[in-house]
């Protein structure tokens, strides 16, 4: 069995504890074009294993723009950064939400915001869409 191969049990696994939302955007898969599907939080290249705890679910443009990345720059003060863990951070302390536009609230969550691409336009609108539908 290859180190990136995850069982479908894992898998179930990653995708219940998420309940079924992307743990980077919050996208809920029952609205996105693609699955979602399991991220190594630390890529496989960077030493990360193929387990729960550096699982998390990811729709499918966090992960593309996340790709193996585990830092990226703050855009405020050009600082490296270690990017979002679901594992071991929470959603709220590094993000928050107006009117659409997802805000990093720190260090980690500008760096993850602006790698992740969070804020394009067409997500934006997505989750205002979502908002008013989901009242």
């Amino acid at each position: 069995m290859s180190p990136g191969y995850i069982p479908a049990k894992l898998r179930g696994l990653v995708k219940e504890r998420a309940r079924d939302r992307c743990e980077y955007c919050l996208l809920p898969q029952d609205v996105a074009f693609f699955p979602h599907e399991p991220d190594h939080i630390h890529a496989l290249k960077h030493g990360g294993e193929t387990g729960a705890e550096n699982l998390a679910l990811a729709c499918f443009d966090c992960n593309r723009f996340k790709g193996s990345h585990i830092a990226s720059l703050d855009p405020l003060n050009g600082e490296v950064v270690a990017l979002f863990n679901p594992r071991t951070q929470s959603w709220r302390d590094h993000f928050a939400t107006k009117d659409g536009i997802v805000v990093g609230l720190t260090p980690t969550g500008r760096a993850t915001a602006r790698l992740l691409k969070l804020n394009l336009p067409e997500r934006v609108e997505l989750r205002r869409t979502l908002a008013v539908i989901r009242r």
